[in-house]
């Protein structure tokens, strides 16, 4: 086993690897920029290195600057978490050059599937259903025009490297092309350093579902059931739950299988996801792979009891996968929202700020992965997500209703954040039946908006744990104020008893 493990990572996914390392016994070295000196991952992790300026693109996209680190502090292994480098071969490249154990799939495997067309010519030799496009990327707009016709309006321009809906723009008619073009590409450079698209073809309201697999070294793929990803925004994904509330066991089964053949003609090993669209009829198309952990992760180890983090570890030192197929069974339903510093009032505008007090929730069935806490200046320079709330239930009904409990509970000052949002989708009526699609979130959301106040125009469950978390705040601090001061508060009458029963005791 490893014993020493470099997180090229930040936030709340730093936070869960080096969680992981400590109940393994392995040594966590985090790496922080300028902004991220007092961050959270930074006060949880073994050691921590700077890495350089704020900009990601001088400190956590910098591979020469993690190599040197890793050299430096003695790593064995590096986990690159999710997001920054976790899809780059080179980084997986550096490790290998350097002796140093890259956690996740070879370079090969990350290069047949993380690009979107070298994905789909992967899957077209598998026989494994996609959704009708080009494989190759597209290298002229007058190109990208004409197989807009041959396909038919409307059609989806996708970034090769993409993710996240960065470098995606739907196109509904040929004089929309030169736009979408334009602004596809331009969002593709800047995000990803590859400006390249592709185009397929847009399905209408369908499902998003993506399967989880897992492989070791000796030639064990499996799945580990599936996430419903529909909530989106703008192609962003805002909940996720599992199971999905309209998969069958046979189309569970079905998606697994080819998301395993495909992991398997790509020579896959350690954690990634196969997504997919599902259309009204229940046909599935591939739509492409992601050769790295999720943001999502934890509600498939709700409903499954596997670690996928320590997993991950393990299988990259060697180890085969502790069960196989036969063994997975999913128990219950989970459900995670991402909670995002931003102002969905005022168009979803981040807000970085620190936060003056934090309320966090617990109870029966609730984990919260976060990477803030009260103090903690939130940067302008990062992604602005402070953490996951997960909340699991024997059914969906339950996971709803105990998330929606602990949103209630969760409670920031100082910053705004999208968590009464969260509390306004999951009281829909067409949220609670399952009819949801990936533009349903967009569509919704003028009614989600005007439902999440009362007539008053506030939220009274939001708005009595912001003031529970404002007291608790209050008290804290004049506590402290007070014993700065040297003033005593009156001892109880119930520790006086228990000190004298202690006292008996030692006599």
């Amino acid at each position: 086993m490893f014993k020493k493990i470099l997180i090229a990572n930040r936030g709340e996914i730093a936070v869960r690897i080096a969680r992981a390392c400590r109940e393994m016994g392995i040594v966590s070295a985090a790496v922080y920029s300028d902004a991220d000196r007092a961050a959270l991952h930074v006060r949880l992790a073994d050691e921590a290195h700077a890495i350089g300026p704020a900009p990601s693109r001088e400190s956590y996209l910098r591979i020469d600057k993690l190599m040197d680190i890793a050299r430096r502090a003695g790593c064995d292994a590096m986990h690159p978490g999710y997001g920054f480098l976790a899809e780059n071969p080179e980084l997986a490249r550096a490790c290998a050059a350097n002796h140093i154990t890259y956690i996740g799939p070879s370079p090969e495997a990350m290069e047949r599937l993380g690009s979107k067309t070298a994905a789909r010519q992967l899957a077209a030799r598998a026989g494994v259903p996609m959704v009708p496009g080009v494989q190759d990327p597209v290298e002229h707009l007058q190109d990208a025009g004409r197989i807009a016709r041959e396909l038919g309006f409307p059609v989806l321009l996708k970034a090769v490297a993409g993710g996240g809906g960065k470098g995606m723009r739907l196109v509904t008619a040929a004089a929309e092309m030169p736009a979408a073009w334009r602004d596809a590409s331009s969002e593709a450079l800047n995000a990803f350093g590859d400006a390249r698209v592709y185009l397929e073809r847009y399905l209408e309201r369908p499902r998003h579902i993506e399967i989880q697999i897992f492989g070791d070294t000796h030639g064990h793929i499996v799945y580990l059931g599936e996430r419903e990803c529909s909530v989106q925004r703008r192609h962003q994904k805002v909940i996720e739950e599992s199971p999905s509330p309209v998969v069958t066991p046979e189309l569970r089964r079905a998606m697994g299988e080819a998301a395993v053949k495909l992991a398997r003609e790509a020579g896959y090993t350690n954690a990634g996801t196969a997504e997919f669209l599902v259309d009204t009829a229940r046909n599935f198309y591939f739509l492409e792979a992601n050769t790295r952990l999720q943001v999502e992760h934890p509600v498939t180890e709700m409903v499954t009891g596997f670690d996928l983090v320590t997993l991950q570890i393990r299988v990259s030192a060697g180890e085969a996968l502790p069960f196989v197929q036969g063994d997975v069974a999913v128990s219950g339903h989970a459900i995670e929202c991402r909670l995002y510093a931003e102002d969905p009032e005022n168009n979803f505008f981040p807000s970085p700020g620190t936060i003056l007090s934090l309320h966090t929730p617990s109870g029966p069935g609730i984990r919260l992965d976060d990477g803030v806490y009260e103090g903690f200046k939130v940067p302008t320079e990062y992604d602005p997500l402070l953490g996951k709330l997960i909340a699991w239930g024997r059914d969906r009904a339950e996971a709803i209703a105990r998330l929606e409990r602990a949103l209630g509970e969760y409670a920031v000052t100082g910053i705004k954040t999208n968590a009464a949002l969260f509390r306004s989708i999951l009281r829909d009526p067409e949220f609670i039946r399952g009819e949801i699609s990936t533009r349903w979130l967009d569509e919704r959301l003028p009614h989600l908006r005007a439902s999440s106040k009362n007539a008053a125009g506030r939220d009274p469950g939001a708005e009595d744990a912001a003031l529970l978390a404002a007291l608790l705040h209050h008290l804290g601090t004049n506590g402290a104020s007070r014993a700065r001061a040297g003033s005593v508060e009156p001892e109880s009458r119930w520790k006086r008893e228990a000190r004298r029963e202690q006292v008996d005791r030692s006599q």
